[in-house]
């Protein structure tokens, strides 16, 4: 629920720092397969160019507008338009970005006219809106969309991160958040010791800037069908809708879990003054960390599983030729990640690498941490717990 355009079909630039395969077209197909995926949100809609293309879609027939909201395309996969923007007003201590998802063109169109005068440039993503945040909230609330705070513990340009120093309540109206994206350093155990965080629903998206980023994150929905109007049951747990389970990265895999030092990337305690490597007295401080700060230890709600996976990409030795492999014999990279038995893998690769992948979707790996930027990566040893 969380994918960026890095070009639009004319090769426009939206996501300056996305791939340029990552069209919106690309996007629709690559979700279904080899992804996976039944639904997915597509956080630059916004922009003119790119509204035009799900018009022109619309037009040739790829894609069809639901009635409850939401764009099918013809592989069956659901389309959820929406915007990630940049606050940082006033009442901010740092910039915040924040999602907002529609759920047809009428109100898609009416939100990217309203913020061609807030941003700088309407055709690009992750733009800063110069609107405070209860101003960006009522907006998006009164067209009938949903709003979520994104990736919200990272260090930069996050809600915990760095934007408010206590409270969600210091930038938003807290009865105008549908749900919270916890980013790729946590987990829900982290995110569920926070109290204020309780009333709300945890999502795990991607944030792909790369097709092959895509569902690196996901979630999985119990609704009737894919749609606009369900998801947003979902999120409020209505009517039997709900989020059965989120499958995100062992936050060690994240780029921010730890403290490190600002100049030689070196992981540091977070009490230091100064990095023990380099002397330099800077550093981007760890989620888990920052997490410790707005910790409580008070009883926490119960929650949908948190399942820990390891993308594809990320396992060590399964490369490019190896991946087409294993997708022209099992479909898609949810069956090979969590439900193709180990035996059937070690049919088609090394058995060594379907013990990696068994190992990955039960738990049994070790871990390197990231930090500062830098994804962890998996270790090569047998210790587990590093």
């Amino acid at each position: 629920m969380h994918i960026h355009i890095g070009r639009t079909a004319s090769g426009r630039a939206v996501k300056i720092t996305g791939s340029k395969t990552l069209t919106l077209a690309n996007i629709l197909t690559y979700s279904g397969c080899p992804k996976g995926l039944h639904m997915t949100g597509v956080i630059d809609c916004h922009s003119p160019e790119v509204i035009q293309e799900i018009e022109a879609l619309i037009h040739t027939g790829e894609l069809r507008e639901l009635r409850d909201g939401g764009f099918q395309h013809e592989n069956g996969l659901v389309l959820i338009p929406g915007s990630e923007l940049e606050i940082n007003d006033e009442n901010c201590n740092g910039p915040i970005h924040v999602l907002a998802y529609f759920p047809d063109l009428p109100s898609l169109k009416s939100f990217s006219g309203w913020l061609s005068s807030k941003v700088t440039n309407i055709h690009l993503s992750s733009q800063r809106i110069y609107a405070d945040g209860r101003e960006l909230q009522l907006k998006v609330k009164g067209l009938g969309g949903l709003f979520i705070p994104a990736h919200i513990f990272t260090p930069f340009k996050s809600l915990y991160g760095k934007g408010v120093r206590n409270s969600l309540s210091e930038v938003f109206s807290p009865e105008q958040i549908d749900a919270v994206e916890l980013g790729l350093s946590s987990n829900t155990a982290m995110a569920n010791s926070i109290p204020e965080l309780h009333k709300y629903t945890f999502l795990t998206n991607s944030d792909a800037h790369s097709l092959a980023k895509i569902a690196r994150e996901y979630n999985s929905i119990t609704m009737e069908a894919p749609s606009f109007k369900e998801f947003a049951k979902a999120l409020k747990n209505e009517e039997g809708r709900k989020i059965a389970a989120n499958y995100g990265l062992d936050p060690f895999l994240g780029k921010y879990y730890e403290t490190t030092c600002s100049s030689c990337g070196v992981i540091m305690q977070d009490s230091a003054e100064k990095c023990q490597e380099c002397g330099h007295g800077r550093k981007i401080r760890g989620v888990k960390h920052r997490i410790a700060d707005l910790a409580e230890d008070i009883p926490s709600p119960l929650r949908p599983a948190y399942i820990p996976q390891v993308p594809l990409e990320y396992i060590p030795g399964l490369g490019p030729k190896t991946m087409d492999k294993l997708l022209d014999h099992f479909g898609t990279e949810m069956d090979i990640l969590h439900h193709v038995p180990k035996g059937r893998l070690a049919e088609v690769t090394k058995e060594q690498l379907a013990e990696t992948i068994h190992k990955a979707r039960t738990g049994q790996l070790v871990f390197n941490a990231g930090g500062g930027g830098r994804y962890g990566k998996v270790a090569r040893n047998e210790n587990k717990g590093q």
